[in-house]
Order: C-alpha cells, then sequence, then structure tokens
C-alpha cells in the first residue's frame, strides 16, 4: 500500500480520506466523504499486490447480494492507485462493546438486539452468505435506535479469514447474547472484550456470571455456547431449531413480546451522531487577519500627593487581660470575642428529698387490714355483720374486691353478685384464630399434595430435575414399531480431506453384533464451532422411502453428542438439513423422533465425542432403524 495516503488525499478521484479508524496487518478501515454524493461511507483499503485483495472483492460482490435494512451496505468496490477498495454505508452511533463499558444490558434488551442482529444474519444465510466475524465491535446502535451490522462478509476477509460458516455465525449469535448479558465474550471469533470464564474447558452460564437472568434466556446462551450441555439443552432443541440464525431469532422475538417503543427508547439513550462533515485542518481556508489596531497614546503621569503631617504619638491605654471566646463571621471575615461575664451565676437550688415510701402498709388500730379498693375496682355496700366475720376475701378476681396496699383507710370491699361483662373484641379475636388455623390447614394440605406429585410446593414443574420422568406418551407406538433390515451404512465425511473415515468399517454399525463397531479418526480436539470440524458421522441407506420413528444407538468410550437427519436423496453435507432428532448417548440409547418422519438416507451425525486419552474418539457399535 502506498505510505503516502494520509488524511485529505482522494482515492479514485472521488473519495476524500477523513479519518483512520484502525489499522490492523496492512489493511486500514477509514472514514471517507463520497464527494460525488456528498456523504460519508466507511472505506477499507488493502494493496493491490496483498493476498488479501482478491478474497476482499469476492466477500464484497457476495455481500451487496443481501438486501436487508439492517446491513451496511456495500456500495461500491474496486482497484485504482495500486489499492484495492471496498466501500460500505457510513453508520453513525455507538458499538456493543462501547454501550458495555458502562455495564451489562437488561435482559429485554439484550434479547430485542440480537433477535435484529439473527434476524440479518438468517437473510444473509438464505443466500448462502455467512458474516464470519460476528463480535460486538460490528454490532452497532445508530443515533436513531436502529441496530445495523458493519463487515458483513468484508470484515473476514480484510483478517485473512476463510468464507464464514454457518456454525460460526450461529456459535457467535449465542456469544452475542450472552455478552450483551454479563459484559463477558464466550463466542468463536476473536474480539477486545474480557474472555468469559471458563471451568473444565466449558463457558460458565450466564446464570453463575451474573444474577438476575431469565431462565430462557440463559438456557438458550448455555445451549448454544455449549452444545449439548444437558437435559434443559435437550429439551430446548426438541421444540426450538437453536442450531440456526431463524431459530434464535425466532426464539427471541417470543421472549421479547412486542417491541413497540424499543427503537425510541434506544433512540432516546443518546447514541453518538457522526454524520456532520469535519472539514480537515489542511483544507480549511486559511484565517483573515485583521489589521493591527495603533498604539495607544500614553497617559499623563499623575501628580505626586502631598505626604500627610506626622500626629502627635498617642500613649496606649492599658486594658486588664480578660478571657473570652472568639466568634468568626462567615459572610465579612471579622472576629469578635465573647467576653466573661462580670459576675458568676448563682448556684442552683439544692435537690428536694424524695417522699418517704414505706415497704409495707401500717396496720390500722384495730388489728383489721388496711386495705382500700383497687382504682377502678367495682365497689358494693357493705354487708350486714354477722356473729362470726369470715375471712377477709383475697384481692383482685372476678366478682371479689381489689384492694390498693398503699393507702392506710379501712375496710374492704365485699364481693358483689353482679356478674363481670364480656372484654370488647374478645369475640373477634376468637374468630380471627379459627379461620388463620384453617388456612394454615388449607396450606400444608395444598402443599402436600404437589409434593406429592412430583411438583414444587406452588405446583411448578421444577427445572432441570434429573427424577422428572420422561413423557411416555409416544412409549406404545416406539415399542410396536419393528427394525427396517437391509440397511447399508457408509462413512460420512464432508469436511475432511480427503474425506474418508474409516469406509471399511462403516458396514460393522449395522451388522446385528454389538461387538464389531465402526469409529473415527483420532483427533487433537473435539467437534463443534471451536474445532476442526463440526462432525462426522455415518449414511445409511433404507433401501427406498421408509418411515422412521426411533432409532436404536449403541456407542463405545463415553458419553457422544448425535444429531439424526433424514434425506430422500444422498446428502453431500448436513447444512441447510433439519435435525429429526438430538441427543447425548452413553453406551446404548433409544432417540425417538417427535412424530414419524419419511425419507430413504438416515444421517448418523456425530457432534462431540468422547476422550481417548489426550485425542478424542467416537465410536458407533450397532444402530437399529425403526419404522
Amino acid at each position: 500500500m502506498p505510505s503516502s495516503i494520509r488524511p485529505g488525499d482522494v482515492l479514485a478521484d472521488r473519495y476524500r480520506l477523513v479519518d483512520l479508524l484502525t489499522e490492523s496487518g496492512g489493511g486500514r478501515f477509514w472514514r471517507a466523504h463520497d464527494r460525488v454524493l456528498e456523504r460519508h461511507v466507511a472505506l477499507h483499503v488493502i494493496a493491490e499486490d496483498d493476498e488479501r485483495a482478491a478474497p476482499l472483492l469476492e466477500a464484497a460482490r457476495r455481500s451487496a447480494t443481501i438486501h436487508d435494512r439492517r446491513l451496511l451496505r456495500v456500495l461500491d468496490a474496486d482497484r485504482a492507485d495500486g489499492v484495492c477498495y471496498v466501500i460500505n454505508e457510513w453508520g453513525s452511533g455507538d458499538s456493543l462493546d462501547i454501550m458495555l463499558a458502562s455495564g451489562p444490558l437488561g435482559p429485554r434488551r439484550a434479547a430485542w438486539l440480537v433477535s435484529e442482529v439473527a434476524g440479518a444474519v438468517a437473510a444473509g444465510h438464505e443466500l448462502g452468505v455467512c458474516h464470519g466475524r460476528l463480535i460486538p465491535e460490528n454490532v452497532l446502535v445508530d443515533s436513531t435506535g436502529a441496530v445495523r451490522l458493519i463487515g458483513y462478509a468484508v470484515d473476514a476477509a480484510m483478517h485473512g479469514l476463510p468464507p464464514g460458516r454457518v456454525s460460526t455465525d450461529v456459535a457467535d449469535l449465542g456469544g452475542l447474547l450472552y455478552c450483551a448479558l454479563t459484559g463477558k465474550w464466550p463466542g468463536v471469533s476473536s474480539s477486545a472484550l474480557v474472555d468469559a470464564p471458563l471451568v473444565q474447558g466449558r463457558v460458565l452460564r450466564p446464570r453463575q456470571v451474573r444474577a438476575g437472568i431469565p431462565r430462557p434466556l440463559d438456557t438458550l446462551c448455555d445451549e448454544v455456547v455449549n452444545p449439548y450441555s444437558g437435559p434443559a439443552g435437550a429439551r430446548l432443541r426438541e421444540v426450538h431449531d437453536v442450531g440456526s440464525a431463524q431459530g434464535i431469532a425466532d426464539y427471541l422475538s417470543v421472549f421479547v413480546g412486542d417491541p413497540a417503543g424499543l427503537v425510541e427508547a434506544e433512540a432516546a439513550a443518546g447514541h453518538r451522531d457522526t454524520t456532520e462533515i469535519v472539514m480537515l485542518p489542511a483544507l480549511a481556508d486559511p484565517p483573515v487577519r485583521a489589521a493591527a489596531p495603533p498604539p495607544p497614546e500614553p497617559e499623563p503621569e499623575p501628580e505626586p500627593e502631598p505626604e500627610p503631617e506626622p500626629e502627635a504619638a498617642q500613649e496606649p491605654t492599658e486594658l486588664p487581660t480578660q478571657a473570652g471566646l472568639p466568634i468568626f463571621d462567615d459572610e465579612t471575615d471579622d472576629v469578635s470575642w465573647l467576653d466573661a461575664p462580670g459576675e458568676a451565676a448563682p448556684p442552683p437550688p439544692p435537690f428536694e428529698e424524695p417522699p418517704e415510701r414505706p415497704l409495707f402498709a401500717p396496720a390500722p388500730a384495730g388489728g383489721a387490714p388496711a386495705r382500700t379498693p383497687r382504682p377502678g375496682a367495682r365497689t358494693a355496700p357493705a354487708p350486714t355483720p354477722a356473729p362470726a366475720p369470715p375471712p377477709p376475701p383475697a384481692a383482685g378476681g372476678t366478682g371479689r374486691a381489689g384492694f390498693w396496699p398503699w393507702d392506710t383507710g379501712t375496710g374492704t370491699i365485699p364481693a358483689t353478685d353482679e356478674p363481670d361483662e364480656d372484654v370488647p373484641g374478645r369475640s373477634w379475636l376468637r374468630l380471627a384464630a379459627v379461620i388463620a388455623v384453617a388456612v394454615l390447614l388449607l396450606v400444608a394440605v395444598v402443599v402436600a399434595y404437589n409434593l406429592g406429585r412430583g411438583r414444587t410446593p406452588l405446583g411448578a414443574v421444577p427445572d432441570d430435575d434429573p427424577t422428572t420422568p420422561a413423557p411416555t406418551s409416544r412409549a406404545p407406538a416406539s415399542a410396536s414399531a419393528g427394525p427396517i433390515t437391509g440397511v447399508r451404512a457408509t462413512d460420512f465425511d464432508p469436511e475432511g480431506d480427503p474425506p474418508e473415515e474409516y469406509p471399511e468399517l462403516a458396514p460393522l454399525a449395522v451388522d446385528g453384533d454389538p461387538a464389531t463397531s465402526w469409529h473415527t479418526m483420532d483427533y487433537k480436539q473435539n467437534f463443534g464451532p471451536g474445532g476442526l470440524k463440526s462432525g462426522v458421522g455415518l449414511v445409511l441407506d433404507l433401501g427406498s422411502v421408509r418411515d422412521v420413528s426411533s432409532v436404536d444407538l449403541t456407542v463405545g468410550g463415553g458419553a457422544t453428542g448425535i444429531s439424526l437427519y433424514l434425506a430422500d436423496t444422498a446428502p453431500t453435507t448436513v447444512d441447510g438439513l433439519t435435525p429429526v432428532a438430538t441427543g447425548t448417548v452413553d453406551d446404548t440409547r433409544k432417540l425417538t423422533l417427535d412424530q414419524p418422519q419419511r425419507g430413504r438416507y438416515l444421517v448418523v451425525w456425530l457432534t462431540s465425542v468422547p476422550a481417548v486419552g489426550s485425542e478424542f474418539r467416537g465410536e458407533v457399535a450397532e444402530v437399529t432403524v425403526r419404522g
């Protein structure tokens, strides 16, 4: 690339370079000004003799075939002045990595943003074009609140990457949702954000990184970032197609619900607007200098003031030294003094002695108990004296007189025959206690009933409960289905070079003998978005188009991720095929389809294989297809 390219230069006699945004590996990304259409554009430029020049132009041609409002479209691509360049629309706003600098997004906001990205990527996948580098730096929210996607297919070519794969884009979509919810990046493509935490080679679930993330989003992230993550992920794949961009977009749209107001809320968030044209200092007109003003006339020197006559010295008046407290004035900064009082304050009056209070009430002279009625006790006329007076009644109690022990008056108050009145509110308290006991009894019955059914105390179905029995609605159909005979098996390795995976051992997987098996080659990495391959497998020819309801699988070595595909013609790849059943098989397991499917060719696709020492290898001992 010519080293003289600098801000202010004009490329192809049309595009004036304004700002150099990024530079990596000899490629440069500029903000430029289109002098013909008077607008800002994004410009990727690389040397014409660079090995990435031809793939860059090819990526621009493929990207230009996609028509979606969320893509920053390719406007021009050519070679000129010794360079190869691609022109894209200019996006004005904040990228996702800048938005996350202030913290993770809310769940609904993050789900809506990633659903928009997934919809744009799905439009490209329909035409066979992948992005190849879906990272937070390439997701933009413009000043109007709309989501825009940067560098579709072009950015990957600028970084020297091969044309993207569908599985890579899908894994990066899960990474974008994970990143928007937690601020950590777990995707396949490289980003400048902090990597998501790993434990034993697996990315932690979003709910383990940040509290408060809804379970539907947590399950989706875990299943896309960590394929075949467990029973919850298997149930998710049975209901939703999370292996495609369109399936992820549909799943997130259901979670978001009505998106009305979300675009307006993003616009009100104050994303940057960089559409104004910035005049470069080198191209601006020089300022016009004003004429220098005439020098001011010298002012006349002031006449010297006469010196004051010295006053007679005054003798200082001696004042007695006094203690005082300084008082500061905040407004005038003056200091005054609080003088000590001239006379001492009079002493406080002495405390009065409390009246004496005897420990026991004094007994009257006649020997009768000196007690008086307690305040508030009922009184009654004194009874007629009897020859032998009864002993005095005890104080207090219902229907008995009360006494105040500190009075020295006379006499007791005999009991009256009037019954006590009911205490106000006592009936309501009893009724409330009865109702509370009845409610507690009802709640205990409901909780016991729900726990007896294997549910939570409130009646909900527990999440990820391994003890919950699997649905058995299809068990009769599976039990009555008979095995399909005459099946022929061949190896299937569309991503290999050469595309072979021990073809001589493939018939052993359908020979009816579990002691013989077909196995894969030994790999340094496991399959999946981060491996060299997305998987390998077998193709089973059923002889003709048949109904398939279930497949019995026996594997060796340990847990193996399996996806089943059905096709009417011999497949050459699994891209574009929809799995009819998925699961993890350890030893022997039956994979049952939701409903019988028709097809002639059954693909048994291994998506993850067990470790054998320091390497990875899959083994299929027997496959039985049932109609």
